[in-house]
This record gives C-alpha cells, sequence and structure tokens, in this order.
C-alpha cells in the first residue's frame, strides 16, 4: 500500500511528533490525577495509521511503545521491519477486520479492538488455535447505534460477549467504542463502562484525540490518540 506523504518537521516544532507526544503525555497525566487514578491505569495507544515509518521512528525515539493500526494490509507492509529493529513493541488493530484477514492480523497484532460479529469470533477461534497466539481482544460497541459504523449494538452487548466466551472459546479483555462525533462522547463512555463492568471485564479502550481526557475520567483503561501526536495526515496527491 502507497504511504500518503509526509513533511519533514524540525525538531521541537510544535507539530513535530515527539513534540506531540510530550503534550499528550502531559494531558494524560493531567488526566489520570485529576480522576485520582495511577498513570500507569491508561495505556497511550498511538495510532499511526496513514504514516510511513519514517515519521513513526521519532514517536519510538521518544520513548512510545505501543501503536495502533487501522489496515492489516497497510500494518503488514511496514510494522515488521519496525518491531524487528525496536523489540518491545506493541501493535494493536483499531479499524474493522475481515474474517479473511484474521490469519495475518493473529500473526501480526498483540491486540484487536474490533470484534463485532460472529463470523470474526469463528476466524479468531480457528487462527488463535491454529497459531497458539493470544491477541488482547476487545469488543466493539455501537454505542451511537449508527448504521454506518461497525461494532455490536449496545442490547445486544451481553448476549454477544457471552457467545464470544462460550460458543466460540475467546478470552474477551475488554470494549471499544467510538462515540457519534456530533454528539457530547462522556454519555456513550459512560454507557460502555456500564456494560463492561456488568460483564466482569476491566479494559477500556475509549477516546481519541479530541476527546481522550474525558474518556479517561470515565474510566478508559486504553486510549488510542493519532493527529495530537503525528499531526493532520496530508492527502494524497492525485
Amino acid at each position: 500500500m502507497t504511504q500518503s506523504p509526509t513533511t519533514p518537521l524540525p525538531p521541537g516544532s510544535p507539530h513535530d511528533p515527539a513534540f506531540g507526544l510530550a503534550a499528550v503525555e502531559r494531558e494524560i497525566a493531567h488526566a489520570c490525577k485529576e480522576a485520582r487514578r495511577d498513570r500507569a491505569s491508561v495505556t497511550l495507544i498511538a495510532v499511526s495509521k496513514t504514516f510511513a515509518a519514517d515519521a513513526i521512528l521519532p514517536i519510538i525515539g521518544a520513548g512510545q511503545r505501543v501503536f495502533g493500526e487501522n489496515r492489516v494490509q497497510e500494518a503488514k507492509g511496514k510494522w515488521p521491519a519496525l518491531i524487528q529493529a525496536n523489540p518491545g513493541l506493541q501493535l494493536h488493530l483499531i479499524g474493522p477486520l475481515q474474517s479473511n484477514k484474521a490469519k495475518e492480523a493473529v500473526a501480526l497484532f498483540d491486540a484487536i479492538h474490533s470484534v463485532d460479529r460472529t463470523s470474526i469470533c469463528e476466524a479468531l477461534a480457528k487462527e488463535i488455535k491454529n497459531q497458539g497466539k493470544h491477541p488482547q481482544l476487545f469488543v466493539q460497541i455501537n454505542t451511537g447505534e449508527e448504521p454506518q459504523k461497525a461494532g455490536v449494538a449496545p442490547q445486544d452487548a451481553d448476549t454477544f460477549i457471552a457467545a464470544c466466551r462460550d460458543t466460540y472459546g475467546l478470552s474477551i479483555s475488554g470494549l471499544m467504542c467510538i462515540p457519534p462525533v456530533d454528539q457530547a462522547p462522556a454519555p456513550h463512555f459512560a454507557l460502555c463502562a456500564k456494560i463492561a463492568a456488568r460483564n466482569g471485564l476491566t479494559n477500556l479502550s475509549m477516546g481519541m484525540s479530541a476527546d481522550y481526557a474525558v474518556a479517561i475520567q470515565m474510566g478508559a483503561t486504553h486510549v488510542r490518540v493519532g493527529s495530537a501526536i503525528f499531526g493532520t495526515r496530508t492527502a494524497p496527491h492525485n
């Protein structure tokens, strides 16, 4: 896959990725303090989708170890070499997963945040057994019940989580949600947290660049931050 072009930035610039990472880290620490939470209870996932290795390397150099990608094929093209050169990195799939990509996803990713239908459960269960790998799994909840968005409807969540466990033998780590862009995120985060609590799940993948501080206040254990770290993606040339 061709990566969108990125413009090199001078070190220390407000648009330098390492500068952005430091600012996000300060905001996470502040949000944790306000919520009376330990900073270690929140995992920052630096979302590197559409950015090439030359934009990711400064973030690795600044100490970030957990990264998120939206597409299996894009991640497959750039991450194996980065992981080989930088032991200890973790890679999370935060975008939709197709059943025919389950084999590659289990092989490459340490966590998958988009478990949302039985065909995915079946494919993941097969690959986890075949490969002997056990990525952390999050069920995606469509808290806004938006027809264009992936995820399990809130009223179906309990039944789906039970099926993941009992029918497919999957170990579910937590829940993930993406609130509607035109609504306040807090009620959606609260709903996701409520579903997680009644199903005995402790991990919550909630919050992106615009609302991760709110998500931390609402109990997020994983926040997915891209543009606040990497800046705005440069549109590909036609």
